[in-house]
């Protein structure tokens, strides 16, 4: 059978920035027959993540993410409907998910490796199941409930960077529904920060490339910051992480400012800022959400319970066609996104 995938086509190297000529669109073949335990699967949604910027390189710097190989198909989480199983838990017509996915239009797949949906749980929006009833929601709010101590009632501020971003955006809304009393996100465009504040509830929302960021902080965050859901690190961290209280959390999701960068994971801090954090005792420890894989079941129908309620807004930027994958990938690393990028491969 005939397929199209997309293959990494080069490196953009340790220090290099992705385009979207990196990948390369071509032509391919899958088995006619399913075997036992296996399913044939059309894929319908594919997701775009920063970290998968780790994967374009030969090392990743990271113990769980393995490369993509040149010439190979790119994979990442995924959604598709069974066409044919020869699985004992999967019939003909069911959505499944994999974190494993293909970058293809049509595989098949292990049915062990496969996680069935409920599409009713998140009001029949499937891609949903990619962001905020996905990996991305379950990082922004297992990151706040391991990491960031939020007590309800505790009149605790919370700052997000990049929080325009897909996990950003969800992180200041979760950090709102479990306790925080104010939460001021950091983004790059005015349209951004206007989103920010008049959809998703942020208190406040500044613009790091037009004025004094820290200026700005001091009179959004009065009382100093309490929780920093930290997803770009550099100078923007810096600038937070110099006004946070004594015995404050970082949480840190992501660095997104260092990945075209040459340096170790977690970037270190500046020597200045390293003092400050010792000397305030601030928290500031790597978060994997996938070491909180028994939680997940119970943290997925929260989520869905608060997107059905209205609670978490959800956005997401769709990018039409498996051609357009790489064009996707570049915009979301050059930030040019709002919320969850996905790519619709079939209706």
């Amino acid at each position: 059978m005939i397929i199209q995938r997309v293959v990494l086509n080069s490196r953009p190297g340790k220090n290099g920035v992705p385009v979207a000529e990196n990948f390369r669109l071509e032509q391919s073949t899958i088995a006619d027959t399913v075997q036992a335990g296996q399913v044939h699967v059309k894929t319908l949604y594919l997701s775009v993540d920063p970290y998968m910027r780790c994967r374009m390189n030969e090392d990743t710097g990271s113990d769980y993410l393995q490369p993509w190989q040149l010439s190979e198909v790119a994979d990442g989480g995924g959604i598709g409907v069974v066409e044919e199983s020869k699985h004992h838990n999967l019939a003909k017509g069911d959505f499944v998910t994999s974190f494993t996915w293909p970058w293809q239009t049509e595989a098949i797949l292990d049915g062990d490796l496969l996680q069935k949906l409920v599409p009713q749980l998140v009001n029949g929006r499937l891609s949903y199941f990619l962001g905020a009833a996905g990996i991305t929601g379950l990082t922004a709010l297992l990151g706040i409930r391991e990491k960031g101590h939020v007590f309800a009632g505790a009149n605790q501020t919370m700052v997000v960077s990049g929080a325009a971003g897909a996990c950003g955006s969800l992180a200041g809304q979760i950090g709102r529904l479990e306790g925080c009393s104010r939460v001021v996100g950091i983004a790059g465009t005015d349209e951004k920060c206007s989103i920010l504040v008049q959809e998703m509830g942020f208190d406040a929302a500044i613009n790091y490339k037009k004025g004094d960021v820290a200026k700005q902080l001091r009179e959004l965050c009065p009382g100093g910051v309490d929780v920093y859901f930290d997803n770009v690190g550099g100078d923007i961290s810096d600038t937070v992480i110099s006004q946070m209280n004594q015995n404050s959390h970082i949480i840190l999701c992501g660095q997104i400012s260092q990945y075209n960068k040459d340096v170790p994971y977690p970037p270190p801090l500046p020597p200045d800022i390293e003092k400050i954090q010792k000397e305030r005792n601030i928290t500031r420890e790597r978060f994997l959400v996938l070491n909180y894989m028994d939680k997940q079941e119970a943290s997925v129908l929260q989520l869905c319970q608060w997107i059905q309620e209205g609670k978490l807004k959800v956005r997401e930027t769709v990018v039409e066609g498996l051609a357009n994958i790489g064009a996707a990938f570049q915009s979301m690393m050059n930030g040019g996104n709002i919320g969850k990028q996905i790519v619709s491969v079939s209706k």
